[in-house]
C-alpha cells in the first residue's frame, strides 16, 4: 500500500465530495421537514459513497485490509483538512494568533456530531467493500 498515493487521491477525492457532489446535490429541491434524513442529505451520502468507491478502484485497493486502510486514510484527510480550513480561515478573518486558540477547543465537540459518523461511514465502508469485492473476483479467477 502507497500511503503518499492514499493521502493525494483521499485529498482528491475531500475535495470532489464537497465541491462537486455537493453541487450536484444543491440542484435537488430542499424540503422543508428538516432533520438529517432529507432527500438532498441521503443523496449527498449515496454519491459520495459511489465517488469513494470509484476512486478506491482508482487507487488500485485489491483486498479488503488495503480498501479499508485507504477509506481510513480518506477520512482522516477530512478531518485534517477540516481543521487547517478552520484554522486557517479564523487567521485570515482576525489575523490573531489568540482568537485561533480561543476556536481550537471547539474543534473536539465539532467531531463529535453525526455527521463525523456519517463521514467516516462513507469513506471507510465503500473503500472496504470495494476491496473486498476486488479481492473475492480475484481469487475466483
Amino acid at each position: 500500500m502507497n500511503v503518499d498515493r492514499a493521502i493525494l487521491v483521499g485529498f482528491l477525492g475531500n475535495y470532489l465530495i464537497i465541491t462537486v457532489v455537493a453541487s450536484f446535490v444543491a440542484i435537488i429541491p430542499a424540503s422543508t421537514g428538516g432533520g438529517m434524513l432529507t432527500p438532498q442529505y441521503i443523496s449527498f451520502v449515496v454519491l459520495a459513497a459511489l465517488l469513494v468507491g470509484l476512486l478506491t478502484w482508482w487507487y488500485g485497493a485489491r483486498d479488503l485490509k488495503n480498501g479499508a486502510y485507504f477509506g481510513a486514510i480518506g477520512f482522516a484527510v477530512t478531518i485534517v483538512t477540516a481543521f487547517i480550513t478552520g484554522v486557517a480561515s479564523v487567521f485570515a478573518q482576525t489575523g490573531s494568533f489568540s482568537a485561533i486558540a480561543g476556536v481550537l477547543p471547539n474543534f473536539l465537540p465539532f467531531l463529535m456530531k453525526w455527521s463525523t459518523l456519517v463521514s467516516a461511514a462513507y469513506w471507510i465502508l465503500p473503500a472496504a467493500a470495494l476491496g473486498w469485492y476486488m479481492q473475492k473476483k480475484s481469487s475466483s479467477v
